[in-house]
C-alpha cells in the first residue's frame, strides 16, 4: 500500500509518500524534511489522532462564545462525536485559561479547557 500524506507537525507541511505492508505496518517514508515527519507518518497510518480547537456558547450577551481546546488528542474517527459533545456545552460561570469546561470527553481521557481569559473577571 502506498499513500501520500501531508505532515502537520511543523510549518514545512511536507508531502510524504508512505509505504506499508499488507498488515498496515509502515515499511518506508519518503519526502519528510525532518525526523518528526517519519514519526507522524507512522502514527498517522497506525492510529490517526488530532487536537481540537473550537468555541463553546456562554450565557453572557457581551461574550456569546468562548474559545476552548482539548488538552490531549482525539482519535480521528471520534472527531465528529467529540464536536457534537462540545457543542452541547454552555458556560454559565466565570472561567479563565486552563479551566475545565468538560471532563473526560467521550471517555477518552481528555478534557475540554478554556483558552481565553475573557470571562475570568466576571
Amino acid at each position: 500500500m502506498n499513500r501520500e500524506i501531508v505532515c502537520i507537525t511543523c510549518p514545512n507541511s511536507c508531502l510524504m509518500e508512505v509505504t506499508a505492508d499488507e498488515a498496515g505496518q509502515v515499511t518506508g517514508v519518503s519526502g519528510n524534511r525532518c525526523p518528526k515527519g517519519a514519526d507522524f507518518a507512522k502514527s498517522e497510518i497506525a492510529h490517526p489522532v488530532r487536537t481540537l480547537c473550537t468555541t463553546v456558547r456562554t450565557v453572557y450577551k457581551d461574550c456569546p462564545v468562548l474559545p476552548v481546546r482539548v488538552d490531549g488528542t482525539v482519535p480521528k474517527e471520534k472527531i465528529r462525536d467529540a464536536m457534537n459533545a462540545i457543542g452541547q456545552i454552555t458556560v454559565d460561570r466565570p472561567a479563565g485559561i486552563g479551566d475545565v469546561v468538560l471532563e473526560d470527553l467521550l471517555g477518552l481521557g481528555v478534557n475540554v479547557i478554556v483558552t481565553s481569559g475573557v470571562l475570568q473577571e466576571r
